[in-house]
């Protein structure tokens, strides 16, 4: 048993339920006599005046965490896996997932019972464009204007009437235990979920076999396969908050995947769509060859 060890996350209510998700389950497992969660603020927490794709992209928030880890003032690092750039920081790994909770976004609002519903002309406010391309896909008639802030912040701003309505992920507000403030649970269908949405992920310093080893026992395999799906499909996309991209990987009983991607023009007027079948054994080839057919629809000059 290590005498301790401390958890590296952000500081927003949403980031330390899931790092005290985390310290529970290292707990249970007997790993370590005590635990420290410790709240770290990053640049996507300070930066509220821009868009994450206008701020520098997913990194913003996850930077400061990962360079904490490297500096050993933290063993190891809890993210939202939607939030992980697609490249790991030289001298980190990523050797274990939580089982992933819903990966569905949820429609809230009190100006209609869906997203379909809403008044022609209405707006909706949400930070991230891929949201922000499939609503306008689906509802061009609609004003989309940004939204940043954590899960409470984004809730304040729709009841002072800043937007009529605004999406999140079902995921987070479970883990808040705010799920009821939902007024529609949005099908994969209608808005295919961020990569890696509803995951939380756990980065410690590569080659720590102490927290390698404690992590072991908590790693989900089925969720890890279905991100690294995702993630193959991103990296070869070269991702970022710059582009809408979004990814959904399931498995069934037997181990049989099915990964569906998209990538969408900001304004939701070019939209490309795939999907892969296949045994989830095979997830990152999978997800690989998924983002060179979605490179190849989209042709050259798409991505920014």
């Amino acid at each position: 048993m290590s005498p301790s060890l401390r958890i590296g996350a952000r500081g927003s209510p949403l980031a330390q339920a899931q790092a005290i998700q985390v310290r529970d389950h290292l707990l249970s497992k007997g790993v370590a006599e005590a635990i420290e969660v410790v709240a770290i603020r990053t640049s996507g927490d300070r930066i509220q005046d821009r868009t994450l794709a206008e701020a520098g992209g997913k990194g913003l928030f996850t930077k400061e965490i990962d360079q904490a880890l490297l500096d050993g003032g933290i063993d190891l690092a809890v993210h939202s896996m939607k939030d992980v750039p697609t490249w790991l920081a030289d001298g980190l790994a990523l050797p274990c997932m939580l089982e992933r909770e819903d990966p569905r976004d949820v429609f809230i609002s009190e100006a209609a019972p869906s997203l379909a519903r809403l008044a022609p002309g209405a707006v909706v406010g949400t930070a991230s464009l891929r949201r922000q391309a499939q609503i306008l896909r689906r509802r061009p008639d609609l004003n989309v204007v940004p939204f940043r802030g954590n899960v409470e912040t984004r809730l304040r701003k729709l009841g002072e009437g800043q937007a009529d309505a605004t999406l999140l992920a079902l995921a987070g507000l479970k883990r808040l235990g705010m799920a009821h403030v939902a007024t529609q649970v949005i099908e994969p269908d209608e808005i295919l979920p961020a990569v890696g949405q509803g995951a939380i992920g756990i980065i410690c310093r590569d080659g720590d076999g102490r927290v390698a080893g404690a992590l072991a026992a908590l790693n989900h395999a089925r969720t890890m396969e279905r991100v690294t799906a995702e993630r193959a499909m991103l990296e070869v996309l070269d991702g970022s908050c710059r582009t809408p991209i979004a990814a959904l990987a399931e498995v069934d009983d037997g181990g049989a995947m099915l990964l569906r991607g998209l990538i969408s023009s900001p304004d939701g007027a070019r939209v490309y769509e795939t999907e892969r079948r296949g045994p989830a054994t095979e997830a990152r080839a999978m997800g690989r060859d998924a983002g060179r057919e979605l490179l190849e629809l989209a042709g050259p000059g798409f991505f920014p």
